[in-house]
């Protein structure tokens, strides 16, 4: 960069110390201050307000003012990229606030034009099993929302005709007045109160939308829901919400996930959990069962001896992953059933059983207690 640069610093007459609302607003106080449209008597006062935004440039951006804390101008890469003035006013216009930016304080046609309207969004709850949130799935919905009126094409006129321009703001959408404040004469900008801030009016309005620019319509709207989405979960359709007023762009669809619970299973993230209760005959001599899943009933095996509170895993069983990354497990939790009353005969067998040093418990190294259980299951 070339060198015989004044310090950015000492630009917007800052510390180096200074934190980002200080240098904002010792910047917004400069560009009032050199703005041409203010200074058209004062051929340097453009070249001084470009000073300032380069300054601003680097000071406002953490990496570029550390950069030239270190190097100074010889940093490369800073400011003095931005020296033309339709370039500025859309790089840090909006620190003047409102929605004119500069053109809101100065009143210059420099203004990058109105923005476009967008129609409201709107806002749904969609129901889902758990099995549609493990393999995602398509839904319709039947939604009522503003579309463009087909007779005007969204305009308001009728047959289509032309607009005219605004006779109260010229098709600018705001009108101004000169407000005289401690800085000198300065121009704020409102909404145009005639035609709203579209800058146009209707001489004759469109029959069947009243002028309004739009109709309600009664849609059905397919949505693709991707697997692994969670309760209250938020997904947007672009353009899928109401038509703003005589013109502009469609509103968003906005879908909320609600997650029904199922009868058996459980989510865990993308694990899904199952309570199998078995008896302590099943759990001595082992078993094999049916277990739900997601995908229907499988087989399981109980081996013989099983302890309470183990833990089979049956890979790939769970929930897709929202972001691609595989899918989870479904993990069944056996827990051994042991019955509140006996009758005379069980009781007589199981006394038997009793002094017996087979039913004596004799936990092995290798048993693993519930905080390793616990400990296994986390990992």
């Amino acid at each position: 960069m070339a060198t015989g640069k004044r310090d950015y610093y000492e630009v917007l007459g800052i510390a180096k110390n200074a934190e980002g609302d200080v240098i904002k607003s010792a910047y917004r106080k400069m560009a009032i201050k050199y703005h041409p449209d203010k200074n058209p008597d004062d051929p340097t006062a453009e070249d001084k307000f470009k000073e300032a935004a380069e300054a601003y440039e680097v000071l406002s951006d953490g990496d570029k003012r550390a950069r030239y804390d270190r190097f100074g101008h010889q940093a490369g890469g800073g400011g003095g990229h931005a020296q033309n003035m339709e370039d500025i006013f859309s790089q840090f216009g909006d620190i003047f606030g409102g929605g004119g930016g500069f053109e809101g304080f100065f009143g210059g046609g420099r203004g990058q034009g109105r923005r476009v309207k967008k129609g409201s969004n709107l806002r749904i709850k969609l129901k889902l099993d758990l099995e549609e949130i493990a393999n995602g799935v398509e839904k319709k919905i039947k939604v009522k929302r503003y579309v463009a009126c087909q007779p005007c094409s969204g305009t308001g006129a009728k047959n289509g005709t032309e607009l005219k321009t605004c006779a109260t703001c010229q098709g600018s959408g705001q009108t101004k007045r000169v407000v005289n404040t401690m800085l000198g004469q300065m121009v704020s900008a409102s909404t145009c109160p005639t035609c709203h801030g579209e800058g146009k009016t209707i001489s004759t309005t469109c029959d069947v939308c009243k002028g309004e620019g739009r109709q309600l319509h009664e849609e059905v709207i397919p949505i693709n829901i991707p697997a692994g989405v969670a309760n209250d979960m938020q997904l947007s359709m672009s353009g899928k919400g109401n038509f703003p007023e005589r013109g502009g762009v469609p509103g968003d669809l906005l879908i909320q996930i609600e997650e029904e619970p199922h009868e058996f299973l459980k989510r865990d993230g993308n694990n899904i959990m199952f309570e199998q209760y078995i008896s302590f005959v099943d759990a001595a001599l082992g078993a094999s069962l049916e277990v739900p899943t997601i995908e229907g009933k499988v087989k399981i095996k109980v081996e013989p001896g099983t302890q309470p509170g183990k833990i089979l895993r049956l890979r790939g069983k769970g929930i897709k992953d929202l972001n691609g990354y595989g899918r989870g497990d479904q993990l069944i939790h056996l827990n051994v059933w042991t019955p509140k009353n006996v009758s005379s005969q069980e009781r007589e067998m199981l006394e038997k059983l009793r002094d017996s040093d087979n039913f004596t418990p004799h936990p092995g190294k290798n048993e693993k207690g519930f905080f390793e259980k616990v400990k296994e299951y986390f990992a």
